[in-house]
């Protein structure tokens, strides 16, 4: 049996009196994209930056194919592409020459960084500006390029937080692209994101960190099954039908829950079928007298389930800056430009 790529274990993590990670347990198993998902605050970004040895943990411990990322950060770093919310690219190179100078870090030879840096410019769309120097790039342009530092070094595990901030519909599309073809190879990668129709498609198991635990794991199918494989929205004429009405509707077999809301949005029962389960919801409703004007039906969502779990919607964190570059020269015994 393969062994887990990334194992964390009663992780802690303190900003004096702030918690940020509590407790923390997770496996990942090797060759699997597994999304991070939760409110903002809750810990993603934290676990990402302890995970590429960019933090030390206060409690527990975390590894990295094998490798405790406190006794062996060097090893960790080896191993690991890291891309954080904000471009980390050096300004007064330009494209080809950042990548080709990461691919020489991660001790590619001077032909095989040539040819990698190549490779990546023609994949993130980067050919025709790779000649230029990066402060002359879009924020957009920045962020892909970062994105393919990041992969240039062809590491067994990735770490992306937020890989698709400020990248536009092509390029986000171009990066999902790019880690299924990560996937394929038996790529590990480690994603947060606060796009969680993307986290849907891309992901075969996800889980959603709230105040510094880990609340719920499993595949993006698992986690809609267990709210409901979708939605039925129902609009009442009168208000004061809404708690009776939230009962009768929550005693039908089909509906796994009801959420009343507050006076004046639709009621909103989860259900497995969505189809086969209005019929029986509207008779219901009609034998009690209670009349309903709208009738609406969606189909769950990773929002449904982050929704139950957080009781918010989520939004970015504090980002990773400046850590593609310094994660390679703190590999390699180099230092940074001012």
């Amino acid at each position: 049996m393969t062994a887990p790529a990334i194992e964390v274990h009663g992780l802690g993590k303190r900003f004096g009196d702030v918690v940020a990670l509590d407790d923390l347990d997770l496996v990942i198993e090797a060759g699997t994209v597994f999304g991070l998902l939760g409110p903002n605050g809750a810990g993603k970004t934290t676990l990402v930056r302890i995970l590429a040895t960019l933090l030390a943990p206060t409690a527990g411990r975390a590894s990295v194919l094998g490798h405790d990322v406190v006794r062996e950060p060097l090893a960790v770093r080896r191993r690991i592409g890291l891309a954080g919310q904000f471009a980390a690219v050096d300004d007064e190179l330009t494209g080809r020459e950042n990548l080709e100078m990461i691919g020489r870090l991660s001790r590619l030879s001077s032909a095989e960084a040539r040819a990698r840096a190549g490779e990546l410019l023609e994949r993130f769309g980067l050919v025709d500006a790779a000649a230029r120097r990066v402060a002359t790039y879009s924020g957009g342009m920045r962020r892909r390029l970062d994105l393919a530092a990041g992969l240039i070094g062809r590491p067994p595990v990735i770490l992306l937080d937020e890989p698709t901030t400020g990248l536009d519909p092509r390029s986000r599309q171009e990066l999902w692209n790019a880690v299924e073809e990560l996937r394929r190879a038996g790529t590990t990668v480690l994603l947060t994101t606060q796009y969680l129709e993307e986290a849907d498609r891309a992901c075969d198991r996800v889980g959603i960190i709230d105040q510094g635990r880990l609340v719920k794991v499993g595949s993006p199918a698992e986690l809609k099954r267990e709210v409901g494989e979708g939605r039925v929205l129902l609009t009442l004429a009168d208000e004061d039908d809404r708690r009776r009405a939230a009962d009768l509707v929550a005693a039908c077999p089909p509906v796994a829950r009801v959420e009343p809301r507050e006076r004046g949005k639709p009621l909103v029962a989860y259900v497995h079928d969505v189809r086969a389960s209005v019929p029986g919801i509207i008779q219901r409703l009609a034998e009690a007298a209670i009349e309903v004007t709208a009738v609406e039906q969606a189909q769950a969502s990773l929002d449904d389930v982050f929704l139950r779990y957080t009781g918010s919607r989520p939004h970015s964190e504090a980002p990773i800056v400046g850590a593609v570059s310094g994660l390679f020269a703190a590999a390699h015994g180099r230092r940074r430009r001012p």
